[in-house]
């Protein structure tokens, strides 16, 4: 019985404090309560940093049109050529070059003109003059280092139509943790220099939020109200590890066979295609205690 009597006392002693916490705020009071580290004198950095990178990842899609007297003539000749360009550029390999293929029939009537002399399809299934089938052919480049040449393998298999290329950026988890560890580096640059000039001393480190979103709150000003982020600082250069960045200046496999056109065709219609750069950003949250 002396064993349960001291499990029920650890139990009440716990539960005190949190009966003890203040009460969440309400909407409309003038003031929030403060967070529990606020209860002494305390400093709250926010880091914001920002790099700008090549994208990695670039898109572009052709069509080929192929009209027939029947369907099937029409779907097979689509079929033989986007089958041959899909197998050439499955020569970059999967990891570089990733294509899908759809094909889309649609019948042609025969035409006429109503009264009003405006030509008209006469849309009736015994009046199919031809059969219409699109082939699409949609490349996603995860290596830029080929795209230049994917996309003059492309141009040389001759398309009815070539869409505009598109870039992305897809960061990898190493790098968004190597961004994230800078935004809490700079956080603590920036508590250190605001204490200093402050004539102050930092304590130990009452909260890390790596989301920077427990630095958001501004208790001084109201409900609901946030402060404003500091100016991010920008990152010159990514620090990549040795096996990423001699993975990055591996030479790239040499072109595939063109379709049809031969290598120099393929090489004679590949363009500057130069990927953009874009922006990566982070913040982090720190809260220190003042000595």
């Amino acid at each position: 019985m002396t064993r349960y009597l001291i499990l029920a006392m650890g139990v009440a002693v716990i539960a005190t404090p949190v009966l003890a916490q203040t009460p969440p705020a309400t909407i409309g009071e003038p003031y929030v309560p403060a967070p529990w580290w606020m209860r002494d004198p305390v400093i709250a950095s926010v880091g914001h940093v920002r790099v700008e990178v090549p994208t990695n990842r670039a898109a572009f899609s052709a069509t080929f049109q192929v009209v027939e007297r029947t369907a099937e003539e029409a779907s097979r000749r689509a079929a033989d050529q986007v089958r041959a360009l899909s197998q050439t550029l499955a020569g970059f390999g999967e990891d570089a070059v990733r294509v899908e293929t759809t094909l889309t029939t649609r019948p042609l009537y025969d035409q006429y003109r109503d009264a009003d002399g405006n030509l008209r399809d006469n849309a009736r299934a015994d009046r199919i003059a031809r059969y219409q089938v699109d082939a699409v052919i949609s490349v996603t480049v995860q290596d830029t280092a080929v795209l230049e040449r994917a996309y003059g393998i492309v141009v040389a298999a001759r398309p009815t139509n070539i869409g505009q290329v598109s870039f992305s950026l897809q960061p990898d988890n190493e790098t968004v943790t190597w961004l994230a560890n800078e935004a809490v580096r700079d956080a603590a640059a920036r508590a250190r220099v605001a204490a200093g000039a402050a004539g102050a001393r930092l304590g130990s480190a009452r909260v890390i939020d790596p989301s920077g979103r427990a630095c958001q709150t501004d208790v001084l000003a109201g409900w609901p109200s946030y402060g404003a982020a500091p100016l991010p600082t920008t990152l010159d250069e990514v620090v990549v590890t040795g096996a990423r960045a001699s993975a990055r200046t591996a030479a790239a496999p040499p072109p595939p066979p063109a379709p049809g056109g031969g290598t120099d065709q393929a090489e004679g219609a590949s363009l500057a295609l130069q990927p953009p750069l874009r922006w990566l950003s982070s913040q982090a949250c720190i809260v220190y205690g003042l000595n």
